[in-house]
């Protein structure tokens, strides 16, 4: 299947260079552009796209802001975060709105078709350089736990926690299962069963979750 995005940018020249770079690819199709979050969300209703790229810092409506709008409205959509610093200091309040993932705007061609591949198919990404300082500003952001994060997590089992923390710790379905010694395909039910219970959309949002309700903290 083709992968359809929606590029997010008030810069024309970095709309044109990503979608070239992306129809580039054969499985994955630029569907669209919109110049600012306000005219994101419309394009995302006419044009129904897997993923979009979404810049954070727009006139009129900012990404964060449009990234809110559209996760709550359309639950197919992808949104995957683009900023030009390794740590926007509004990366960490993109993901809480529902952003699956962040990557930096200089990264390569096949970094940025495999960033697209990726939160397509529901995983969770980070730009490995800022992951660090990131889980930083999930520590100091969230020093008190939520209130409702605790009780949610009463609705899990012991080992859909362990899924849990280990989700929040950048590991991969198949990295879990031969932690755990598991099947994969038993990790993937696990992780299923945690968004499901929790109400949360994919991966990112679950380390989100795990991190404001203080089972994850920085090493």
């Amino acid at each position: 299947m083709t992968i359809r995005v929606l590029i997010v940018d008030d810069q024309a020249m970095v709309r044109e260079g990503f979608s070239v770079l992306l129809n580039a690819m054969p499985d994955i199709e630029v569907v669209g552009e919109a110049v600012n979050g306000r005219e994101a969300i419309g394009r995302v209703a006419e044009l129904a796209p897997d993923v979009v790229l979404m810049d954070i810092r727009m006139p009129e409506m900012n990404g964060i802001e449009a990234t809110r709008e559209i996760t709550a409205a359309d639950g197919a959509a992808k949104v995957l975060v683009l900023t030009t610093f390794d740590l926007d200091e509004y990366v960490y309040q993109a993901l809480r709105a529902g952003a699956s993932g962040f990557l930096l705007k200089d990264a390569s061609a096949r970094q940025l078709a495999e960033g697209v591949r990726v939160v397509a198919q529901g995983e969770a990404l980070l730009a490995p350089t800022v992951t660090r300082r990131l889980i930083t500003e999930f520590s100091r952001l969230a020093e008190v736990p939520r209130p409702a994060a605790l009780t949610q997590i009463g609705d899990l089992t012991e080992r859909e926690t362990e899924v849990l923390v280990l989700i929040a710790q950048g590991l991969s379905n198949a990295e879990i299962a031969g932690h755990l010694v598991v099947a994969e395909s038993t990790i993937k039910t696990h992780v299923s069963r945690v968004l499901v219970k929790l109400g949360l959309r994919d991966r990112t949002q679950a380390a989100v979750f795990a991190y404001e309700a203080r089972l994850v903290t920085p090493s």
